[in-house]
């Protein structure tokens, strides 16, 4: 049985300029969006070896965001959070990931709103660990 994970690569305040919603003006005009992103995977071999083979880049991790931040346009942040979970998790030995999509003043027509985004939590299935 493999012990419980609670180890966590980090990565936070992530900033992109996208082409995502579902107004006409956010595809067309774009605008700015934070990301935060936790992988959570066993880092105690790489805190003994000090070496990156035994973990997982952040590198790595910041270049997934940023190809689906920057990518094609999406209707729903909800759409792109998955789709950055989904490409950690099927390339990466990480048990879970979080990712948080935040549109940076999202436009709400009478609004003063900081942000406005979602945050998506995917774990690894029993069947994908197996393999």
């Amino acid at each position: 049985m493999k012990r419980a994970v609670s180890d966590r690569i980090i990565l936070e305040g992530m900033q992109f300029y996208g082409y995502h919603g579902r107004n006409e003006e956010e595809r067309a005009l774009g605008q700015p969006f934070e990301v935060d992103l936790e992988a959570e995977l066993d880092l105690s071999r790489a805190g003994a070896s000090d070496d990156i083979a035994d973990s997982v880049s952040y590198t790595d991790l910041y270049r997934v965001a940023k190809r689906h931040m920057e990518g094609a346009g999406r209707n729903l942040v909800e759409a792109v959070a998955e789709s950055i979970a989904s490409e950690i998790l099927d390339t990466y030995d990480v048990e879970s990931v979080r990712v948080r999509v935040m549109k940076v003043r999202p436009p709400i027509k009478g609004s003063v709103v900081a942000g406005a985004g979602v945050e998506v939590f995917r774990h690894r299935t029993e069947s994908e660990r197996e393999r």
